[in-house]
């Protein structure tokens, strides 16, 4: 006689047998798990052997991936927000001082905003494709079979990568805005080349600077860690994994303008940087 088979039900599935989620356990359960693997990812950056190799090889893809958007972001984000400000410097008569508002915009806001459009839009979404094709394709799983831990062997090197490359991409963009900044200025409204660069540190000192390489570096590895966790639980096929690159850049905006407004106004609440 074959013995019955019988299939979990969801409800029975659950830690509690007859236990039926409730909506907000639900909505919870993702960002629980989130924060354990992030929680998996910090421990596991400081247990050897760390995988450098790794780590350059995805220093050069999110260099790949990221550097072209963040030109052709900075540019207009630059052309935005200096010619608006100058024209308000202009009718003002203060446009002497559009190197103290360029260098203090690009710096504050324009760098570290612009920075989490290329997280959000090009970063993370490659790490989550790489990481959940490798998902379905069990990559992930034989690794466990193997005893290697795929959080120590792929996770890290890609979220440190990220942070690494966000400092960079940050550093770009800054420059990108002070050059562009000079360019309006200067050639398309008729502000002095030498008193725009003296007061280009007016506003903007070595806090701010710093300022937004940590907060650069954080939007990078936040970033990159979010692609990750969706990656890693992809499921359902290539269009699985479709619908986890879209969720992606969602769950990354609705991470990461938070953290940039709550950055912004503590390192102000803390006294942090000069102005």
């Amino acid at each position: 006689m074959v013995p019955e088979t019988r299939t979990e039900t969801p409800a029975e599935a659950t830690p509690f047998p007859g236990h039926v989620p409730t909506t907000l356990e639900r909505a919870a359960a993702p960002v629980g798990g989130f924060l354990a693997t992030a929680a998996d990812t910090v421990v596991a950056m400081f247990r050897p052997p760390f995988q450098w190799r790794e780590y350059i090889q995805q220093c050069w893809f999110v260099a790949s991936v990221a550097i072209g958007p963040t030109i052709l972001l900075g540019i207009p984000f630059v052309a935005l927000v200096t010619f608006q400000f100058n024209q308000v410097l202009t009718e003002l008569g203060a446009i002497d001082l559009a190197g103290a508002g360029s260098a203090f915009a690009t710096v504050s806001q324009i760098g570290p905003v612009a920075t989490t459009f290329i997280i959000a839009g090009a970063v993370a979404t490659s790490i989550c494709a790489d990481l959940g094709a490798r998902r379905i394709r069990e990559e992930l799983d034989a690794m466990e079979v193997l005893g290697i831990d795929p959080v120590q062997r792929l996770v890290v090197p890609r979220v440190l990568a990220a942070a690494t490359m966000a400092i960079f991409l940050n550093a770009l963009l800054i420059l990108i805005g002070i050059g562009g900044g000079f360019f309006y200025s200067v050639f398309l409204q008729g502000a002095s080349p030498g008193v725009f660069i003296d007061t280009m540190n007016t506003l903007t000192g070595n806090d701010n600077i710093v300022s937004a390489t940590v907060r650069a570096a954080i939007y990078g590895a936040l970033g990159a860690m979010i692609g990750a966790y969706r990656g890693l639980r992809a499921s359902g096929g290539a269009k699985g994994v479709g619908q986890a690159v879209n969720e992606t850049v969602v769950y990354v905006f609705i991470a990461l303008f938070p953290v940039n407004t709550l950055f912004t106004q503590l390192q102000y609440s803390l006294g942090l940087v000069s102005h």
